[in-house]
């Protein structure tokens, strides 16, 4: 498969905010959910240029969020729910990895993931993630443990 980065119009912002909406557990993803989460990524001025559009042709496919940091870079990335569980997320999450790697060039990348999803832990594990501290957080009105992973790109600065 063949995916394109492109940055995040307003229109797919809104598209994903209100339209996309995960079933079950993964209900905790819609963003309606997150009020500041919500009204951030909504907003273009707090959205910034690291906000990416993951198209497959024409079709909507994901997004991913890029925060660079010294030599570090926080991701944070959304499948469109009809596309989960069904075995693209190896294809996507490597996709956005080398996107990243190639463009920001971090020695390592890290992403927050809710602990109740073993799924993405999984597919973040099998693509050399590793879990390196567990955390409280409040959002979606409550408090969810969530584990911090590490990936090392092997980039040297």
């Amino acid at each position: 498969m063949t995916y394109s980065y492109l940055p995040l119009t307003q229109r797919q912002a809104e598209q994903i905010a209100y339209d996309w909406t995960y079933e079950g557990d993964f209900a905790f993803y819609n963003m309606p959910n997150d009020p500041d989460d919500l009204a951030e990524f909504l907003n273009p001025n707090q959205r910034t240029e690291h906000y990416y559009a993951v198209m497959e042709g024409t079709e909507l496919i994901g997004f991913f969020v890029f925060e660079p940091g010294q030599d570090s870079l926080e991701l944070a990335l959304g499948m469109r729910p009809d596309l989960t569980g069904r075995g693209k997320g190896t294809a996507f999450l490597e996709s956005g990895l080398a996107f990243a790697i190639q463009k920001y060039q971090p020695r390592h990348i890290e992403l927050a993931v809710a602990t109740f999803n073993e799924r993405a832990i999984r597919l973040y594990t099998k693509s050399g993630f590793e879990p390196i501290e567990r955390f409280q957080q409040e959002t979606n009105g409550g408090s969810y443990e969530f584990v911090k992973m590490r990936l090392h790109t092997g980039i040297m600065k």
